[in-house]
């Protein structure tokens, strides 16, 4: 295995004029191996290596990103220049403005600190509003769909419509090949404050609406009568679309 990466790592890079260029140390942008060889690498150059040294402080990584919990100020400085020292013997080094320390507020923790949220793997975490199993309110650390996750989510949907208007689908097509999609950003998205990829996904419902006016001409310029014959099938038929199946429809009206 080494033999073979090695080989992979020295072979030139072929340009479109056929002639070869040398490569003297990195992998190629967009090359397939490379996200596996950068996760091997930051194995043994983070992972190992933070269990060796600081047993006790937890951590997750994926890719490139990483977040180590400690329980003091303090205590994150001094990992965090330890860290970094240990990314430098290895060829390494931290983002300057994405790496920084984050203060997790809550009702048990009412300092005051610069930073007090950030984002991983399409969740931003921050101070939010929560309902104990009493019902009384109280403020918690919590994860919830980013706004960038939010926003790729409105552009794909925004895709959807274009490329159904132009194909002339029905409705049951709509529902065959954005199904599964919407069901994956539920499953993923819907897992911790789920009210907030509930109101991201409400788009669909209104990109439904934009569709049924560009292919009725009964419906041309009339939102509302869009929606409420929307809102009848969902009605009728309210497994059709995962969104409707879980109680996100239209208003029937009428």
């Amino acid at each position: 295995m080494q033999l073979y990466v090695g080989r992979w790592l020295r072979a030139p890079i072929e340009r479109p004029d056929g002639t070869l260029l040398e490569r003297t140390k990195g992998t190629p942008q967009g090359g397939v191996a490379s996200p596996l060889l950068a996760n091997l690498f930051l194995h043994y150059a983070f992972d190992a290596w933070m269990q060796r040294t600081f047993p006790n402080i937890p951590f997750e990584r994926y890719a490139d990103d990483a977040i180590v919990h400690c329980r003091s100020e303090k205590q994150a400085r001094f990992v965090l220049d330890v860290i970094r020292a240990r990314l430098a013997e290895c060829g390494l080094e931290l983002h300057p403005t994405k790496t920084k320390i984050v203060y997790c507020r809550d009702d048990d923790r009412r300092g005051t600190y610069e930073n007090i949220k950030f984002d991983f793997l399409g969740y931003s975490f921050h101070p939010r509003r929560a309902k104990n199993r009493w019902g009384k309110f109280f403020v918690s650390f919590l994860p919830a769909i980013s706004a960038k996750a939010a926003k790729a989510i409105r552009q794909t949907i925004r895709e959807w419509r274009m490329a159904s208007t132009r194909n002339n689908q029905r409705l049951e097509d709509l529902a065959s090949f954005t199904n599964p999609v919407v069901r994956g950003w539920l499953n993923y998205y819907g897992r911790f404050y789920r009210s907030k990829c509930i109101q991201v996904l409400r788009h669909f419902n209104e990109a439904l609406g934009q569709w049924a006016r560009w292919k009725f001409k009964r419906f041309k310029r009339r939102e509302r009568a869009s929606m409420h014959w929307l809102g009848r099938i969902a009605r009728r038929d309210p497994k059709l679309f995962v969104l409707w199946e879980q109680g996100v429809r239209p208003e029937a009206g009428g």
